[in-house]
């Protein structure tokens, strides 16, 4: 009998850790959804700005506003192809680890982002100092320098604000720590701690 209610005690946790995992993903891939809204939000006014400012201003300022046009149409590419590739995720396909593996994948490349967008800002302040040594193009350099800046600012704080989130919300998820597999071989118990 004790036998008995331990095993159903145990396929019950099971059971209801792979439910936990589903909403944990769930709760993941919206927070994934809300950071790729703000990237294209941020996007779409930088190319608005930035075509305006482009045809408005000369100099720097010019350079800086192109920059800006620039670089967020790529932003705005990859908000778009994360935002479809969210839509093509089959839920029902994905295993509780498939979908803490993606997760954690996902988690990680914002570490690397971020870790990208100090480069970047490196990079537009070298052009910064270039532009302030004389050289020849020094208000393209300027311009695009400062645009650099801005843009590696704005994704470094993005990149580690979602990291901070996800990493959060992969700590807090508190799956069974009893499972019961029951596989043509037998039964398999796997005690987590």
């Amino acid at each position: 009998m004790k036998l008995a209610l331990f095993f159903s005690l145990m396929l019950t946790a099971g059971i209801a850790s792979g439910q936990d995992a589903y909403e944990f993903y769930s709760i993941s891939q919206h927070n994934n959804k809300a950071g790729m809204y703000v990237l294209g939000t941020w996007a779409l006014t930088n190319i608005a700005t930035g075509a305006y400012g482009w045809n408005r201003y000369d100099g720097s300022q010019k350079f800086f506003y192109q920059m800006n046009l620039m670089w967020n149409v790529v932003n705005l590419g990859i908000a778009g192809y994360a935002m479809y590739r969210f839509s093509q995720v089959d839920l029902l396909a994905m295993t509780p680890a498939d979908m803490l593996r993606d997760h954690v994948k996902i988690e990680n490349l914002f570490l690397i982002n971020a870790g990208l967008d100090v480069l970047y800002m490196g990079g537009g302040l070298y052009m910064r100092h270039l532009a302030s040594q004389g050289h020849r193009r020094a208000e393209m350099l300027k311009g695009y320098g400062t645009s650099v800046i801005l843009q590696g600012g704005f994704l470094m704080v993005s990149d580690l604000v979602m990291y901070v989130i996800q990493r959060s919300h992969r700590l807090s998820y508190d799956p069974s720590i009893f499972s019961l597999n029951l596989t043509p071989e037998g039964i398999g118990m796997i005690l987590r701690f």
